[in-house]
């Protein structure tokens, strides 16, 4: 009877307690449930704000005056400085004359034309009147022939042709400068990468645990330079070009007018023999 009565017991004891153990367990399940949900919403909105943080701030990319800035500040002030101060200089006086020769440049058929008709018209003073008030070097060499008109064709080709070597001369003014600023850049590119490389050598020399990084930036910095000089060489050279091709055409221009220009003198009775 004892033994009845305690499986009896027992068995109403589980039959109790089952029901709160399955609740437990459902209990746990729907809080697992709910964390997952969490995580899972939690990683889907991680790239959406990573995405808008990217938007936010963008990528800036530097500017050409930022990159030739850095890159002359890498290659170093001293060597950098005085391949820019070539530059600066050998460009005002390439633009100077430049602006100076096509000042210059005259059509002087045209002159040459209004010239003859001064001539025949209003004589040798509204001529000389008529070249003064053009600019160029050929209406300042028919003003010099004009003043030497009445002492025969001898002096007036002679007067033209010393005048015409003046007026060549102030066309060639500052050429030599330019030309001392294209050798002397690469001069000066050359000299700071050795400069450099020779404080390479040094870094090399005296480091105990030798990094190919350093010695490959030091490097970097003293090829730098050699660059700049060649580019500010580059530069100066296409100006040098055009100058002196234009400088070669106004010459030519000036010796055609003062052929043209004697023939006129002599067609139009003004002039001497």
């Amino acid at each position: 009877m004892k033994r009845t009565l305690v499986k009896s017991l027992v068995a109403a004891a589980l039959l109790f307690a089952s029901p709160s153990l399955t609740m437990a367990d459902s209990t746990t399940a729907i809080v697992d449930s709910a964390k997952t949900e969490t995580v899972a919403k939690t990683v889907e909105k991680a790239p959406a704000v990573e995405e808008a943080k990217t938007a936010e701030t963008p990528v800036s990319t530097p500017t050409f005056s930022e990159v030739i800035k850095e890159k002359i500040i890498e290659g170093g002030t001293g060597f950098m400085s005085i391949v820019l101060i070539c530059l600066i200089l050998g460009l005002a006086i390439a633009i100077e004359r430049v602006i100076t020769l096509n000042l210059a440049s005259t059509n002087y058929k045209k002159l040459l034309a209004e010239v003859k008709l001064k001539l025949m018209n209003e004589g040798v003073d509204a001529a000389k009147e008529l070249c003064a008030r053009t600019k160029g070097p050929i209406a300042s060499i028919y003003a010099q022939g004009l003043m030497r008109a009445d002492e025969g064709i001898a002096v007036v080709e002679r007067s033209i042709e010393s005048h015409g070597s003046s007026e060549i001369n102030k066309l060639e003014k500052g050429m030599t400068w330019v030309s001392l600023f294209i050798a002397l850049a690469p001069m000066f590119g050359f000299m700071g990468t050795v400069i450099g490389m020779i404080d390479a050598f040094d870094v090399i020399e005296q480091a105990e645990d030798i990094k190919i990084d350093q010695v490959a930036g030091g490097i970097k910095v003293a090829l730098l330079t050699t660059v700049a000089g060649l580019i500010v060489a580059v530069i100066l050279q296409v100006f040098y070009n055009y100058l002196t091709s234009t400088i070669d055409s106004i010459t030519g221009k000036m010796e055609d007018a003062s052929n043209a220009f004697v023939d006129l003198l002599v067609a139009s009775k003004k002039i001497s023999k």
